[in-house]
């Protein structure tokens, strides 16, 4: 299946939300208040946000007035351009130049984020890349348990201490032994305990410190891991970490299991950082990196198209 078929099966909940109602607002010929008071729910129930939804939809308002649009399918273009104004209209790669590249991941129990570090060791070995784990995540046993199975799966090492250890002392070993053996990428996990906010920003600002001292410039990238399900509540999370480690990408897992996929729109908005990855699905190549044009392709589309 291409990129875009991914992408646009993996989308297919928040699609009929969106175009269910979409395709009848927009066989009207009068863009007038109950137009874009509509318009306003929708993208609200899609989960852009209400920030967000209001300023597109003033935007289009304006858009609208100004270039006298009449057609539905201007109208629909228009809306479509100015989500593209916020997404950006390339996709923003990660920047691997560096041997070794060090990615920090980052986000809350949950979210995914073991698995995103396995999918994307199975990504770089497929591309030929010499790939390291380090299991930074040592307050639980699971956390280090599966990232081993991750690493046997994608063919990638992995430095792991006992639980408990310090984290920090874990991921210095990564570097080291990441810039020891010639390997083109580590990826480094990390503990998600939200519980307690000043113990986890303390440890996440340490761990950041220590990767620079061990690789000056590092780390290369910092991305965090969000459950796309949880909506309005990832804006929050990707706060606390940003405070922690000036983040490079957001990683938006479980796409396909929630019809509020809008959130995507509202991450850009408000954070001012590039998703630079989705998971649209539980397999191995189901995390895909992140296309704003066909994403928004993907959701303004029929469900017949």
């Amino acid at each position: 299946m291409s990129l875009f078929g991914r992408i646009k099966e993996g989308l297919k909940k928040t699609r009929n939300i969106i175009m269910n109602r979409m395709e009848e607002l927009f066989t009207r010929q009068n863009f007038d208040e109950d137009f874009f008071a509509e318009l306003e729910e929708i993208l609200i129930a899609a989960d852009v946000g209400i920030e967000t939804t209001l300023e597109l939809v003033e935007k289009l308002r304006d858009k609208i007035r100004e270039e006298k649009l009449k057609a539905p399918e201007q109208v629909l273009a228009a809306l479509k351009s100015l989500i593209l104004d916020i997404l950006g209209r390339d996709p923003v790669p990660l920047q691997l130049e560096h041997k070794p590249t060090v990615i920090l991941v980052l986000g809350v129990n949950g979210v995914g984020k073991t698995t995103t570090i396995g999918k994307l060791a199975a990504r770089f070995t497929a591309e030929g890349k010499k790939v390291l784990l380090a299991a930074g995540d040592t307050f639980r046993a699971a956390a280090i348990e599966q990232l081993e199975i991750w690493a046997q799966r994608s063919h990638s090492d992995i430095i792991k201490h006992q639980q408990g250890a310090d984290p920090s002392a874990v991921i210095f070993d990564g570097v080291a032994a990441a810039a020891a053996r010639g390997a083109d990428v580590l990826l480094c996990d990390t503990a998600g305990r939200l519980h307690n906010k000043a113990n986890l920003m303390a440890e996440l600002k340490k761990v950041y410190r220590v990767v620079d001292k061990a690789l000056p410039g590092a780390p290369h990238e910092v991305l965090l891991v969000l459950d796309a399900t949880t909506g309005q509540n990832s804006l929050a999370q990707a706060k606390v970490f940003n405070e922690a480690a000036p983040l490079t990408g957001v990683v938006l897992t479980k796409l396909d299991g929630t019809a509020k996929g809008g959130i995507v729109i509202a991450v850009a908005r408000q954070l001012k950082i590039p998703v630079k990855f989705v998971g649209v699905g539980e397999g191995i190549d189901d995390l895909q990196p992140f296309d704003p044009v066909a994403y928004v392709e993907s959701i303004f589309t029929t469900k017949e198209q």
